[in-house]
């Protein structure tokens, strides 16, 4: 359990750190914050508590006028702003603390194949989104590069881990090796995968495949964003825990064969909880400890 990392969205609660987290997790992954009281309280915490910090960006909220930076933006104001807003957010971050990792989706705006039904996809809003048909790949190439230099300068400068949270894939990442490229390149620059979200869009788009992304990318991983999901009702029910007793035939991802292929590849990664366990009872949520500790150790 020492890769294990459970998450605080919007407030430190620490009834929830009370009841989730374990002596010998690896840490905590905060994410929009709302008060600058409830980031003072986790950074006390850490020490007293003796674990680590990551972030998932933001840490604060309602400093900018999107949920994510927008780094590969065509609209240059937007990308201009992105870099400042992540310029200013990062130094108070590592002012303030010594972050593990930060962690970026990628990439933002996501680049979608118009010929999918997207409408069960959770978007704050249309400024997150473009089509395939208005963003070519040099564009998609130009700006990973220009933004993968960016983050490599600031890893070394500020020393933390960046990391690049796929949101939904494009068929540049699927089709092309420019990414991998580039990670080699950049080794100071890691990857999350999510495996709610792999499972989600392995139902959408009939051409998407999961496991050869897992395959092609799993040895990049810094961390893996583990919860559950099902198409039916992803709007109302994510981010539910990923638990043994969750079949495949009801609509349930196949976490023990993410994991198999994973290990495969990587026996180093991290695994952040990104659950809401207020839904399932002390035991299960034990339980899914267990059993995901297993599934971790599985060679």
């Amino acid at each position: 359990m020492e890769r294990f990392l459970i998450g605080h969205f919007g407030i430190f609660d620490e009834d929830k750190q009370e009841r989730d987290f374990r002596e010998g997790f690896y840490g905590v992954e905060a994410c929009m914050i709302d008060k600058e009281e409830d980031i003072d309280r986790l950074i006390k915490a850490s020490h007293e508590e003796n674990f680590n910090v990551c972030v998932h960006f933001p840490l604060r909220s309602g400093k900018w006028k999107f949920r994510d930076p927008q780094f590969m933006s065509n609209d240059m104001n937007n990308k201009k702003d992105s870099y400042e807003y992540v310029e200013e957010e990062i130094t108070y971050i590592c002012e303030k603390f010594d972050p593990h990792y930060i962690l970026f989706h990628y990439p933002k705006p996501v680049i979608l194949d118009p010929q999918v039904d997207w409408s069960n996809w959770r978007f704050a809003d249309e400024s997150e989104y473009v089509y395939d048909s208005e963003y070519t790949y040099d564009e998609f190439v130009c700006q990973t590069q220009e933004l993968f230099k960016y983050l490599s300068t600031k890893a070394k400068e500020l020393d933390f881990i960046p990391v690049l949270e796929f949101d939904a894939l494009n068929k540049y990442v699927v089709e092309n090796n420019i990414l991998t490229e580039l990670l080699d390149r950049y080794p100071s620059i890691r990857l999350c995968l999510d495996i709610a979200r792999l499972h989600l869009q392995d139902i959408m788009d009939n051409n998407f495949d999961p496991y050869p992304i897992i395959e092609k990318y799993a040895k990049y991983a810094e961390v893996i964003h583990l919860s559950n999901g099902r198409l039916c009702d992803n709007r109302n029910n994510n981010h539910y825990p990923a638990l043994p007793e969750l079949k495949t035939s009801d609509g349930w991802a196949d976490v023990r064969k993410y994991f198999r292929l994973i290990n495969e590849y990587n026996k180093d990664y991290k695994v952040l909880f990104e659950h809401r366990s207020d839904k399932i009872s002390d035991e299960q949520l034990e339980n899914c400890y267990r059993w995901v500790e297993q599934l971790t150790n599985q060679y």
